[in-house]
């Protein structure tokens, strides 16, 4: 069993990192094995809704979203972290998501899903529902912990005093562990679910 946590920062090493770093040891320590992937510095350009993707089943833009994404199919779980900038998650990661979600075609039902802030200050929890709106509407678990899933500072030593964030991700951390191990025990028990219908108003309604 494996999550992946993706840094949507561009600073590798800053704030965001610290955070998703005690994700990832609670991980290892509650026996889920776990990778983080930085995203930060790269060139992500957003979705051009072309439908390429319905016929290839991969982003046309072929760069890190396609490579992340032959590694969302096979994994049980996974972690967006972003820095809050103007109460939102970062403009890189907004596209990246919007390009994995909508280009891969594979069901990501009962995979669990966890977004992850950090803020100098205020902000954080809107960019946490914005990520997490990528979650509900994909048949995924959101998990949740002891507070907003947030870490607090300017820089990497700030999150290092902020003991109660870095609780935080260790208790989200065990709550995702726990979350997998439950669903993969009762995989057998999943239950098909209906996708007959898609609204689309055809009568201009």
């Amino acid at each position: 069993m494996k999550v992946l946590l993706i840094n949507g920062s561009p600073h590798k090493n800053g704030c965001t990192a610290r955070a998703l770093e005690e994700v990832a040891k609670t991980l290892n320590e509650e026996g889920i094995d776990s990778e983080i992937i930085f995203i930060g510095n790269k060139d992500i350009r957003g979705c051009i809704s072309c439908d390429s993707c319905a016929k290839t089943g991969k982003c046309v833009f072929d760069d890190i979203v396609n490579e992340v994404a032959s590694k969302f199919k096979d994994v049980q779980g996974i972690v967006f972290g972003t820095p809050t900038y103007y109460a939102s998650a970062n403009g890189t990661l907004r596209s990246f998501l919007d390009r994995l979600f909508y280009s891969t075609n594979f069901s990501k039902r009962m995979k669990v899903g966890a977004a992850v802030v950090s803020s100098r200050r205020a902000g954080s929890t809107t960019a946490f529902d914005e990520i997490n709106k990528y979650f509900s509407i994909s048949e995924m678990p959101i998990v949740s912990s002891t507070y907003w899933n947030e870490v607090h500072g300017f820089d990497r030593s700030d999150v290092e005093k902020d003991l109660e964030g870095l609780q935080t991700m260790r208790n989200l951390a065990r709550n995702m562990a726990f979350l997998i191990k439950a669903i993969d025990a009762s995989k057998d028990k999943i239950s098909e679910n209906e996708h007959k219908y898609f609204t689309s108003f055809p009568d201009g309604l």
